[in-house]
Formats: structure tokens, sequence, C-alpha cells
């Protein structure tokens, strides 16, 4: 048991020193342009600045239609916050629920 420790011990050390002197190279690539954009409303920049870091419109335009858009976005937006961790502050959550039941 101790041998094969030991033997675990040295081709670690071996490997460590073997890949010491390899660095990686970064990465780059260029995102495509974004082609979807919110809609204009009330409340726009609320909007673009809390859902487009999680998300493009294109998300928020392909729900499906619904009969009470604002009990449908109240629930969306909370979905987001509770389930998906948004950091939307309380104060704009009414205004995010405002404009998509305005505008979608």
């Amino acid at each position: 048991m101790q041998r094969t420790a030991l033997l675990a011990i040295v081709l670690s050390m071996a490997l460590a020193a073997s890949f010491g002197s390899v660095t990686a190279a970064p990465v780059n690539y260029q995102l495509p342009d974004e082609v979807a954009a919110f809609k204009p409303g009330p409340n726009l920049a609320v909007v673009q600045g809390n859902c487009s870091a999680c998300h493009s419109a294109d998300y928020v335009s392909t729900q499906p239609p619904m009969k009470d858009k604002k009990s449908f976005w109240q629930a969306e937006v909370t979905k987001m916050i509770k389930v998906y961790g948004a950091p939307i502050d309380d104060a704009d959550v009414g205004k995010i629920v405002d404009y998509l039941a305005a505008t979608y």
C-alpha cells in the first residue's frame, strides 16, 4: 500500500513538472452582433439594464400569448429572481413588469 501511495506521489510530481512549462494561449473569438432588441416602451432602460445581462430580447418575444399579461410577467420576473437568482432590485420589479405587460 505504501509503495502505491509513493508511486502516485512521484507520478503526480512528474506530471506537474512536465505541465509547468506549458502555457495556454488566450482564446479570442468574436461574438455575433445582437439582432434582437427590446421594443420601445416605458422603463426600457430598466429592462435593458436588468434583463439583458442574462438573455436577449428574443427570449421575451418568444413567450406564448397570454390573457392576463401583468400576472404572467409578474410571475416570470419573480421566477427570474427566486429560481435563477437575477439580481433585480425590488424597486425595479414593478417597472419591469409594467414594461413587459405594456409592450409584449
